[in-house]
C-alpha cells in the first residue's frame, strides 16, 4: 500500500503540476527549473546543480543519531532559505488507493502523508506541496532551490518542534519514481519533501518530481 500510495501521491501532484520524464544521477543530483508560462523565470532557480556533497578534508568523527520524537501530527512547516512558513494539513488516500495532495485552490497549503510517520518519529515523514498551479506560484516554489544542510522545521501538535537537515536533493520521472528513496524504512527520523519541476513538456505539465531528503538535526 506505501509503494502505491507514493507512486500514486507523485502522479496526482504532477497531474496538476506536471508529468515527468528522467530520473537523474542520485549521487550528484542538478535539480532544475525552467522558465514557463506557469511563473515568470525570475520567480524559479537558476539552472545548475541544486545540491552537491562537499570533499573530506580529513578524519572526521560521524555524530550521534539524534533521538526519535513520540509521535505527533505536523502542524506547520518552516524552510527559511525556501521562504516557507505554511499551515499543513493532513492527507489520506483516495478511493483508488493514490494519495490526496492539496487542491489547487490551497496551494500555499503543504499536505502530510497521515499513513506514514509523523515528522520526528523513526522512519520517512512525508510532505507534499505544489510548485504552481494555474493561480501561481506556490508553497514550494523555492523548494528546488535547497543546498545540503539547510535547515527545515516542523511544528507538531504537541508543541514541540523536530529539525532536519537538508541531506541532497533528487530529480526523477513520474514513471521512475525513487519510492524506495523516498519511502523505504529507515533507521532514523528522516524527512522527505515533493514537489513538481523540471520544464514543461509538450502537454502543458512539468515534467520531473523534485524529492528533498533530510536527516534530523
Amino acid at each position: 500500500m506505501v509503494r502505491r500510495a507514493v507512486v500514486g501521491a507523485v502522479g496526482l501532484l504532477c497531474l496538476v503540476l506536471g508529468a515527468s520524464v528522467a530520473l537523474r544521477s542520485q549521487e550528484t543530483p542538478v535539480v532544475r527549473i525552467e522558465s514557463s508560462a506557469h511563473g515568470s523565470a525570475t520567480d524559479g532557480p537558476s539552472s545548475g546543480p541544486a545540491a552537491s556533497t562537499p570533499g573530506a578534508t580529513g578524519a572526521t568523527t560521524a555524530p550521534a543519531t539524534p533521538k526519535a520524537l513520540p509521535a505527533s501530527e505536523p502542524t506547520r512547516l518552516l524552510i527559511p532559505s525556501a521562504g516557507v512558513d505554511a499551515p499543513v494539513a493532513g492527507l489520506g488516500l483516495n478511493a483508488d488507493g493514490t494519495v490526496q495532495v492539496p487542491t489547487a485552490d490551497r496551494a500555499q497549503e503543504v499536505g502530510w502523508y497521515r499513513n506514514g510517520p509523523t515528522p520526528g518519529e523513526t522512519g520517512p515523514a512525508v510532505l507534499i506541496g505544489h510548485y504552481d498551479t494555474v493561480h501561481g506560484p506556490a508553497v514550494f516554489r523555492r523548494v528546488p532551490q535547497l543546498r545540503p544542510g539547510d535547515l527545515i522545521q516542523v511544528r507538531r501538535a504537541d508543541g514541540t518542534t523536530a529539525d532536519f537537515k537538508v541531506r541532497s536533493l533528487l530529480q526523477a520521472a513520474k514513471d521512475r519514481f525513487p519510492t524506495e528513496a523516498v519511502y523505504g524504512n529507515t533507521q532514523a527520523p528522516v524527512l522527505r519533501l515533493i514537489t513538481c519541476g523540471g520544464s514543461i513538456g509538450p502537454d502543458g505539465h512539468w515534467t520531473d518530481n523534485i524529492v528533498v531528503l533530510a536527516d534530523l538535526a
